[in-house]
């Protein structure tokens, strides 16, 4: 196991889960989420040098990915876990797939989260995934922070984007950092709040490196630090902002019912500061967690946890299993024997591991809201809840029907041991879903957008040194079935032979070509259901 103990992936010394801000960063591909990523934690002194995009060679890939596919193609496909201190503040950042094939994967990480950071591109505003997330963190009632980024570029005008928030999510909107000029007159940023004026030394394209205090928009310094025809504009924008939209609340932040709003670049640093600094003052510390016996309390002396990820193979020189464990309650010490409520056996855990991206750092402890992995081979699997005493279960983490469904063809037959661990491994993780059919030897997969399949194939060939394809079926999606009794869903299995399979869990899943089908064994089984989800619970 690569474990290190570098200062940047250190164990936060700073306890008590009032200090945690445990934050996932949402938004659609290409709004710049991995670079903000990147300089937050460069910010929080957890690196010396993000992973530019123009950067060359070993510093063009990202931190937070990791993975082969991800450095090649420039995406996340992901969710990874980022853990660092500054200032008597310990962040979990929990950076997410933004692509929609992986909704999946976010939508398990946005359990394991109290807040979270909506980037939006400033040239194309709220997009079809950001609003998707949205709407998931809106269910959970995850207050969210906008980080509008790419000022420094053409974009719409930021009253247009306000305007767009607040109309499209149905949000309040809380200026709180303001753009000087956008575009070609982008020439810096203002911190309403503080009055510093955020700028570069270098003018004109420069990386954010000098912050000059004022006294407010009017102040006579930003005469002499921006040019004429930029900083009128800006002083009767910045006091319109202030004057026309909501000041910022936190009481009803937390509640979901506004978003503070800050324009910048993460690409050249300028408000990412900021941007860290309200996380830290105002985002919630960990939250009631829901379970079956009601909600726990983060003040919780008892230790409880649940799994809400399981990756395979970080370190490619292994065939490591680390689950993504988020707590919930209690004082959390290494070498604790924990409760595994699905099989009622105690489980020890003695290397605990902090992440930064695929390095690792042992812990010594946890406290509620924070995230660390437990290497193991199979015990811990996704939805499992530890306690510490009392056996109850957490809720809330889904399964999907997939979208897409494909045929597993091996191209040698020799490794058929090798592709049965490969998806094993990666159903358990949730990149995909398998499913052995009841008739016939094919493995099938189910995945909710085609991307999924090529990562499939990548990390096979890659971690498994197996070549497979894919074949089409005729079916177009899955739903997991059950009734009242086995008698009568026995007897539409074997109406339906052809077309039911065994999920992973030996759960039934009746296959159907297409919608008519689907309410055709509906119609004919009215006692049967079919199920769109499935929870993941340790059961």
């Amino acid at each position: 196991m690569n474990v290190m103990t570098s200062p940047a992936a250190r164990a936060p010394v700073v306890q008590g889960p009032a200090t945690r801000r445990t934050f996932a960063i949402i938004s659609h591909p290409d709004a710049g989420k991995t670079t903000l990523t990147e300089k937050l934690l460069l910010a929080g002194g957890a690196i010396n040098m993000a992973g530019a995009v123009k950067a060359r060679g070993e510093n063009r890939r990202a931190r937070s990915d990791w993975m082969e596919i991800e450095q090649s193609r420039g995406i996340s496909v992901t969710s990874s876990v980022m853990t660092f201190e500054r200032e008597g503040i310990t962040f979990n950042l929990l950076d997410t797939p933004g692509h929609s094939d992986f909704s999946e994967d976010t939508y398990r990480t946005l359990t394991a989260v109290d807040s979270a950071i909506m980037v939006v591109d400033a040239a194309k505003g709220i997009e079809a995934q950001t609003l998707k997330l949205f709407e998931i963190c809106r269910l959970r009632d995850i207050p969210i922070i906008t980080f509008v980024n790419k000022v420094d570029r053409e974009g719409k005008n930021p009253f247009e984007l306000l305007d767009e928030i607040e109309s499209t999510l149905a949000l309040s909107v809380a200026p709180m950092v303001w753009p000087v000029g956008m575009g070609s007159d982008f020439a810096g940023c203002f911190d309403l709040a503080s009055g510093d004026f955020l700028h570069s030394k270098a003018r004109a394209h420069g990386p954010f490196d000098t912050v000059t205090p004022t006294n407010g928009v009017l102040d006579a310094k930003l005469d002499g630090l921006v040019p004429e025809h930029v900083v009128g504009h800006f002083r009767d924008e910045a006091q319109l902002a202030t004057e026309g939209y909501a000041a910022f609340d936190a009481e009803a932040y937390r509640q979901g019912h506004l978003t503070p709003v800050v324009f910048g670049s993460a690409l050249r640093d300028f408000s990412v500061d900021q941007l860290l600094k309200i996380v830290a003052a105002h985002a919630p510390s960990p939250r009631p967690q829901p379970s079956d016996k009601g909600e726990v309390e983060p003040t919780s002396k008892a230790v409880s946890a649940f799994v809400f990820k399981v990756q395979a193979n970080m370190d490619p020189n292994h065939r490591d299993r680390v689950a993504f464990v988020r707590f919930c309650s209690g004082h959390f010490k290494r070498g604790m024997k924990l409760n595994h409520v699905r099989s009622g056996k105690a489980l020890a855990i003695n290397n605990p591991i902090y992440f930064f991206a695929q390095e690792r750092a042992l812990t010594e402890e946890a406290f509620a809201g924070d995230v660390i992995g437990i290497p193991n081979h199979g015990t811990l699997r996704v939805g499992d809840t530890l306690t510490e005493g009392e056996s109850f279960r957490f809720t809330g983490l889904p399964s999907f029907a997939p979208e897409v469904m494909r045929r597993v063809r091996l191209a040698d037959t020799m490794r058929v041991k090798q592709l049965r661990q490969a998806l094993e491994d990666l159903a358990e993780e949730g990149l995909v879903q398998v499913f052995r059919p009841i008739f016939g030897s094919n493995w099938i997969v189910g995945v909710v957008g085609p991307l999924q399949l090529d990562v499939l194939a990548s990390r096979i060939r890659g971690e498994y040194k197996t070549e497979i394809s894919f074949e089409s079926v005729p079916y177009t999606t899955a739903r997991w079935i059950s009734a009242p009794d086995e008698k009568t869903l026995q007897t539409f299995i074997e109406a339906n032979t052809m077309q039911v399979a065994r999920d992973r869990d030996e759960r039934p899943v009746f296959l159907p070509k297409d919608s008519w089908e689907l309410n055709y064994a509906r119609k004919h089984f009215p006692s049967v259901e079919f199920a769109e989800t499935r929870e993941l619970v340790s059961s």
